[in-house]
C-alpha cells in the first residue's frame, strides 16, 4: 500500500490554565490521510476540530502541551522547531486554507501582489514576467478571475475571499491541504462551489485534504472517509457513502448529528457536550445516549475505527 500523506497517531493536547486547571481538548488522535483522499472531521464546535488543526501547524498557544505524533514524510510534525515549521512546513508540505479568509488577507494590498509575494517565498521564481505568470496560474486554478486580481480584499465577496485563500495554499504545491471550516458564512451555492474546487485539487493534484467542519451536507459532497470528534476524542471513522447512505454509522454519536439535520429526522441531541476541562473516566457521550448502560462509565478500546461499547450493528441500522 502506498504511505498515507498523513498520519496522525496518538495526538492528544492539552492546555493548562493558570488555576493549575487542564483542559483535554484533543484525545488519542489516530488517522491517515492519502494522496487523492479527502478526510472530513466533523463534530459539535468546541470538540476540539481547530485544535487538533493547530497542532499540526505548530501553532498552538504557549500554555498547550501536545504528545503523540503527527508525521508528514519524514518531518514529526509536533517535534519539529518553529524554523522548520515556518521555512519547510507551512506553505510547502501544508497548505492551509483558513476560516474566515479575509482575515487573513492583507487588507491594503491587492490579491495580485498577496498571491506574487507568496509565489517568490514558497517557489523561487524570479523576474518579474516569471512571477507574474506564476501568480494568475495560482489563481486560475482555485478559479479566481483575473478581472479581480487587482482588487482588495474588502472588495471580495465571501466567496472570491475563499478562491483567494485557496489561491495562495495553492501555490507552494504542498501534498496536504488542511481546510479548516472553508464554507463558514457562505450560502449553500458558495458552499457547493467553495467544496467542489476543493475536491477539483484532490482530484487533479493528488493531494491528501484534511476538511475540518461542522457542516455535514458540504462533508457529504467531497469525503472519501469521515472522522467524527466528540469531546477532543475521535470515536469514529467511517467510509463516507456508508455513513450517509447504507448501513450508515455504528457510533449513537454519529447516528444523532445525522439525524439532527432537516433534511433527516431534525431531531436534536438531548443534553450538551460535556466541558473538556471535566470529562468522565468513561465514555462522554454517554450522559446523552439512550443506549449507555453501567459499562459505559469505563473507557470503550479502540477497534476497527470506532470508540463505542454498545456500537449499532447492521441488523439495527437504518438509513
Amino acid at each position: 500500500m502506498t504511505a498515507p500523506v498523513l498520519s496522525v497517531r496518538g495526538l492528544s493536547v492539552r492546555f493548562l490554565m493558570p488555576s493549575g486547571r487542564r483542559i483535554a481538548a484533543v484525545t488519542d488522535a489516530h488517522f491517515d490521510v492519502a494522496a487523492g483522499e479527502c478526510l472530513a472531521l466533523v463534530g459539535e464546535s468546541g470538540c476540539g476540530k481547530s485544535v487538533l488543526a493547530s497542532a499540526l501547524l505548530g501553532l498552538l498557544p504557549a500554555n498547550a502541551q501536545a504528545a503523540g505524533g503527527a508525521y508528514l514524510g519524514d518531518v514529526d510534525l509536533l517535534a519539529a522547531d518553529e524554523r522548520t515549521l515556518a521555512r519547510t512546513v507551512r506553505g510547502r508540505l501544508i497548505g492551509l486554507i483558513p476560516q474566515s479568509p479575509a482575515a487573513h488577507l492583507t487588507p491594503v494590498r491587492t490579491v495580485r501582489s498577496q498571491l506574487e509575494e507568496t509565489v517568490v517565498a514558497l517557489t523561487g521564481t524570479r523576474g518579474r514576467a516569471a512571477v507574474r505568470q506564476a501568480a494568475e496560474a495560482a489563481a486560475e486554478r482555485a478559479a479566481f478571475p483575473a478581472g479581480h486580481l487587482d482588487h482588495h480584499p474588502h472588495q471580495l465577496s465571501g466567496g472570491l475571499a475563499q478562491r483567494a485563500a485557496t489561491a495562495l495554499a495553492l501555490i507552494g504545491n504542498a501534498p496536504l491541504l488542511l481546510a479548516d471550516e472553508p464554507t463558514t458564512g457562505l450560502d449553500r451555492d458558495l458552499v457547493h462551489h467553495t467544496v467542489d474546487e476543493l475536491r477539483r485539487q484532490v482530484d487533479v493534484g493528488r493531494r491528501a485534504l484534511l476538511v475540518i467542519t461542522h457542516d455535514l451536507a458540504a462533508a457529504e459532497r467531497i469525503a472519501d472517509r469521515m472522522a467524527v470528534m466528540y469531546a477532543g476524542r475521535i470515536v469514529e471513522i467511517s467510509d463516507a457513502t456508508a455513513f450517509f447512505g447504507l448501513p450508515g454509522p455504528r457510533h449513537p454519536y454519529s447516528r444523532g448529528l445525522l439525524g439532527a439535520l432537516p433534511e433527516r429526522d431534525f431531531i436534536p441531541i438531548p443534553g450538551m457536550p460535556p466541558e473538556l476541562g471535566d470529562l468522565p473516566d468513561g465514555c462522554a457521550f454517554a450522559p446523552r445516549c439512550e443506549r449507555a448502560t453501567p459499562t459505559c462509565t469505563t473507557l470503550p478500546a479502540a477497534a476497527a475505527g470506532l470508540v463505542c461499547h454498545h456500537p449499532h450493528v447492521t441488523e439495527d441500522l437504518r438509513a
